[in-house]
């Protein structure tokens, strides 16, 4: 039994203030920073010569509903690296099932 992931949207502001439909790949939590991640994709995105499509971070704390949260940017270097190891982490389980 194959794990199903509902497929969640969230609409981001881009910096020219148009929203953006994108499909939400994970979210995860880090210990570390007390903080929890999302990474997401724009929908309809194309796929670059590699069959890559572009890969979006943001951090985000839970609203107090558990409803979303305000998406925030990641600043550091470290969060960075964490959400480099987590992709890296997802793209080798993606690999295993194919």
């Amino acid at each position: 039994m194959g794990h199903e992931h509902e497929e969640r949207h969230i609409t981001i502001v881009d910096e020219n203030g148009n929203e953006q439909l994108c499909e939400v790949i994970d979210t995860f939590y880090s210990e570390q920073f007390g903080k929890s991640y999302v990474l997401y994709s724009l929908v309809g995105a194309e796929e670059d010569e590699d069959g890559q499509i572009e890969i979006f971070a943001s951090s985000f704390v839970p609203s107090e509903n558990g409803e979303d949260g305000e998406l925030e940017p990641i600043e550091t270097e470290e969060e960075w690296d964490l959400i480099e190891d987590f992709l890296n982490s997802l793209e080798d389980e993606f690999d295993e099932e194919e």
